[in-house]
């Protein structure tokens, strides 16, 4: 079964259908309007602006739930990075989850949320001095050290006992972009385990007086459809751990989990990797006759990304005899994911219908690249003050947005049984300015 199909029915009223698996749970069409967490977005677009980032809480929160009752066995630790913000993480805590950081600054929304710090992990291939120790500082409960540099430093830093697990890179080829495929060799992220760099790793984490080795980490990419990328990552984790020499309590097969982007994309099989990895993992450790480790996931994506919707004002409508450009109000200061790897999205006209036709959805920034859509089908007559919206935005958006041409970030506005209210608010100009000396 897949993410979707182990949640909840929606119960949503019968009518025009809507992309099935890009919208956030018991979204509707009222009319010609969309209804998300019982509230129309055309009264949003009118509360908050535009551009804005629609969250609904209900679908973050039943996402969240189907990790943790698909996998009871497993910590499941939420990807902080996907979607940063205190309020979410006090979701991701009452949920029951861990929750992962990767700097100082993701830390202090952490502590802002009050969570707790015995179920948060530090991330990242580079930590600085300050994130290493805000991190002691606050308490958290295992470091993922990612380089040997970072060993000798976080062993000078630590008390006796901090927790350690080795970040390593399992040679495993996720069959995802360029850009977010950290499995393979020859990148950034940890220590490779053809070339023996992950075994000596665990060596100088264990000769650390201050560290306490408890485990092993991998991650293997983003957007990942397949789980037999996992089941391999598992046999060559186990094989790490068979040849450690010391006791390995846990094993974090990180994240990467996909979520569905465009229409007939599929949702991430859950049902089936828990059971894939599951069969996979004790498999191994009998062979290899070590104990099962304590399994960790990291969802992000799968989490955030369905449960979020970006509306759009379209400002102006540019027709020629090879295409047609509508232009918004936002753009890669909002979504830079088209520009950084390909990213592809569905769009839908808010308001009305008509006979459609293809046309480029493009943002207001100075590049030519600053595209958030191509060919996707609205009404023909697409004109200027017409609302957009966008499914499947709530993951890597908040995250990765800027402030270029000094465009102010937009809000997040959290949506839950016809109430809405913002996480995040608009930035204003006097906040751009503020940091100007």
């Amino acid at each position: 079964m897949t993410l979707a199909e182990l949640l909840p029915s929606t119960g949503c009223s019968t009518g025009p259908v809507l992309e099935q698996g890009l919208w956030p749970d018991g979204t509707r069409l009222d009319g010609a309007d969309l209804v998300i967490g019982g509230v129309p977005v055309s009264r949003l677009a009118a509360q908050f602006g535009t551009p804005c980032q629609v969250l609904d809480e209900a679908t973050v929160r039943a996402r969240a739930r189907a990790f943790v009752s698909t996998l009871p066995e497993a910590e499941v630790v939420f990807a902080g990075k996907s979607l940063p913000c205190p309020e979410v993480y006090r979701w991701m805590a009452a949920e029951g989850l861990s929750l992962d950081v990767s700097s100082a600054g993701e830390l202090a929304l952490a502590r802002v949320a009050g969570f707790p710090a015995a179920r948060i992990v530090l991330h990242g291939n580079v930590k600085t001095g300050e994130d290493l120790k805000a991190a002691l500082a606050y308490g958290v409960s295992r470091v993922v050290v990612d380089s040997f540099d970072e060993i000798a430093q976080l062993g000078s830093l630590a008390r006796h006992g901090q927790e350690v697990m080795v970040r390593v890179t399992p040679g495993v080829d996720a069959q995802t972009h360029a850009a977010i495929a950290t499995g393979v060799e020859d990148q950034k992220f940890g220590f490779s385990l053809a070339s023996g760099a992950a075994l000596e790793a665990v060596r100088r984490v264990v000769e650390q007086p201050s560290l306490r080795l408890v485990g092993v980490h991998c991650h293997i990419g983003s957007q990942v459809r397949h789980v037999a990328a996992y089941e391999e990552a598992v046999r060559r984790m186990v094989g790490l751990i068979a040849s450690c020499g010391v006791r390995i309590e846990q094993l974090d097969l990180g994240g990467g989990f996909c979520a569905p982007y465009l229409p007939g994309e599929p949702a991430f099989d859950l049902a089936g990797f828990a059971h894939r990895v599951r069969v996979a993992l004790s498999y191994e450790c009998g062979v290899h006759r070590v104990p099962v480790p304590r399994l960790l996931i990291e969802p992000g994506r799968s989490i955030a990304a369905t449960a979020g919707v970006t509306l759009y004002r379209v400002c102006a409508v540019k027709r020629s005899a090879a295409r047609t450009f509508v232009a918004v109000d936002g753009g890669m200061s909002d979504n830079p994911r088209p520009a950084l790897y390909g990213a592809k999205y569905a769009v839908r006209l808010v308001g009305r219908g008509g006979r459609r036709a293809p046309v480029t959805v493009v943002g207001r920034h100075c590049e030519a690249g600053d595209v958030l859509a191509q060919d996707v089908p609205l009404p023909a007559d697409v004109h200027a003050g017409d609302l957009l919206a966008v499914p499947v935005t709530g993951a890597y958006h908040h995250a990765l947005a800027s402030n270029y041409n000094q465009v102010g970030r937009p809000p997040v506005v959290a949506v839950r049984d016809g109430v809405a209210r913002p996480v995040v608010r608009r930035e204003t100009e006097e906040d751009l300015l503020r940091r100007y000396v």
